[in-house]
């Protein structure tokens, strides 16, 4: 199965997501998405194929979150994107790659379920 994992190594959840990924025997695809940000198309694909609204992508608890006047404001999809795409740290991880899916891995333990869905798949 393959496996990508946009991670940040200073988060634990991420930490904790990609040693479950390792502990289940397989090795991801790590991208470290502060070093290396996505693209806004990517984002977007990233985000639809989730199935989630943008906002549940948004790190709300970083600072830059309040310091952009994004929670006081009913920011549109569009605007969530291009600030996610400007500041990467906004972007809530870690975000899991499958051939079975894609999943905001938070809590942690949520990556067993999306590893399980590969486990079954025919």
């Amino acid at each position: 199965m393959s496996i990508t994992i946009y991670h940040n190594p200073a988060c634990g959840t991420s930490r904790n997501a990609l040693a479950a990924i390792r502990a289940a025997g397989h090795e991801p695809v790590v991208i470290e998405y502060l070093k290396t940000p996505s693209s806004r198309d990517e984002l977007k694909t990233l985000i639809a194929r989730m199935g989630v609204p943008v906002r549940t992508v948004v790190r709300v608890k970083e600072t830059l979150f309040r310091e952009m006047k994004l929670d006081e404001m009913d920011a549109s999809d569009d605007e969530l994107l291009d600030a996610m795409i400007a500041h990467p740290i906004l972007i809530n991880r870690p975000i899991v790659v499958t051939d079975h899916g894609v999943r905001l891995c938070r809590p942690s333990e949520t990556v067993k379920e999306l590893l399980a869905q590969g486990a079954t798949a025919p």
